[in-house]
């Protein structure tokens, strides 16, 4: 997994400079969302449901994951980059780590115990080579794939199997975005207050992104029944939208935003654009992840935050970076391990404040909007299991 998140990067950064430097690519992105719409309608249709095939491979054992997922999900997501789509890489590189570790169960003759042992591992692998944190990646794994039972064994080829993986990737010359330093204020009563604050606010951001992501993909299947149609629609939605905006500032993984957001004031609706753009991607059919454009609309809200809340503009980034992935995923644990990873272990109090309420925020919010509307909720998984 090492190698391949190598060259799923590199291609990524490849396909990303190519885009900005032919911006009439994005005029494509209805044809290539409605030609990857339509392999998937003819030739995987067994894999439309990404995370959620994995996700049910861990709860069922019996349960296959086609190892076809892997070349769909890279060439999905490619596409996506390349002309345009607003979309992240988490998604992809799961995918495909599962889908390439899985078929080693069957020549190894593992038992269904250590199925579930070999899928986490492949999890960690890929989610903490592909974002340069091997430790979350590895906290991840487990805190997804059991949220109410941790198999404690899992948990050192988990690590293992993240670690060795980030130091491959690395040995391809991949290099992973370098944030700027956080700046910490001293801790007190009030500072622990404002930082509530800001925790509710994210919070109240993730359920946003939620509910929006659940109503926006039930109208794409409601209205358009033909499911190659649904990605030429939103295709013609985004590019419209990018070539009436004249910049680029709101697609891709918008990393250069995002590590501008500890540093720059940025126009106080960037946080907003970000989560239509990306809600419109996805939700249309488009491939790829949502951690990165959560990471951007996670920095950008606390970047906009700095204009009401007396915190230094880097923290408030920091925190809104990994709070509102919390509050999507539902993996808090994991998102503080990440803050601490790419931060530093200074910012450990205001990580683990910001990412718990986030998510109890989100999760609550979640809850009571769809028992109103009698509908399972949405998460970044697709796991409808309760906590």
């Amino acid at each position: 997994m090492g190698s391949t998140s190598a060259i799923f990067l590199h291609s990524l950064h490849w396909v990303t400079q190519y885009r900005e430097n032919h911006l009439w690519l994005i005029a494509l992105l209805p044809i290539g969302g409605f030609l990857v719409g339509l392999l998937y309608h003819i030739k995987g249709q067994n894999i439309e449901g990404g995370n959620a095939i994995w996700l049910n491979a861990l709860r069922h054992p019996e349960q296959t994951i086609p190892f076809k997922m892997a070349p769909f999900t890279y060439i999905g997501t490619m596409v996506t980059h390349l002309l345009g789509g607003s979309a992240g890489r988490e998604g992809a590189a799961i995918q495909m780590a599962t889908a390439v570790s899985y078929p080693l169960a069957k020549p190894l003759n593992i038992t269904s115990s250590e199925k579930n042992t070999l899928l986490i591992a492949a999890i960690a692998a890929g989610f903490g080579s592909v974002f340069g944190t091997p430790m979350a990646g590895a906290v991840f794994a487990l805190e997804v794939a059991f949220i109410s039972r941790l198999r404690y064994k899992a948990i050192l080829p988990a690590f293992l199997a993240a670690l060795l993986a980030h130091i491959v990737c690395m040995y391809w010359g991949v290099i992973h975005t370098q944030f700027p330093v956080v700046v910490l204020p001293n801790l007190s009563y009030i500072t622990i207050i404002y930082c509530l604050i800001a925790a509710i606010m994210f919070g109240i951001c993730a359920a946003i992104f939620n509910n929006a992501m659940q109503w926006t993909s039930v109208g794409f299947k409601k209205f358009v029944k033909y499911a190659p149609f649904r990605p030429l629609i939103g295709g013609v939605i985004i590019a419209s939208a990018v070539f009436a905006m004249g910049n680029t500032t709101y697609i891709g993984l918008g990393i250069p935003t995002i590590v501008a957001s500890f540093t720059l004031p940025l126009p106080t609706y960037t946080f907003a654009i970000k989560i239509i753009f990306t809600v419109v991607t996805l939700s249309a059919g488009f491939k790829g992840g949502e951690v990165t454009p959560l990471f951007f609309i996670g920095a950008a809200l606390g970047n906009a935050l700095f204009l009401i809340i007396p915190l230094p503009i880097s923290l408030l980034a920091a925190m809104g970076f990994v709070a509102v992935f919390a509050g999507v995923s539902k993996a808090p644990l994991a998102c503080l391990v990440m803050g601490v990873e790419l931060f530093g272990i200074n910012c450990a109090v205001y990580i683990v404040i910001t990412c718990v309420i986030a998510y109890f925020i989100a999760y609550y919010i979640d809850f009571f909007t769809q028992q109103k509307l009698k509908k399972p909720q949405y998460n970044i998984f697709k796991n409808k299991q309760d906590l």
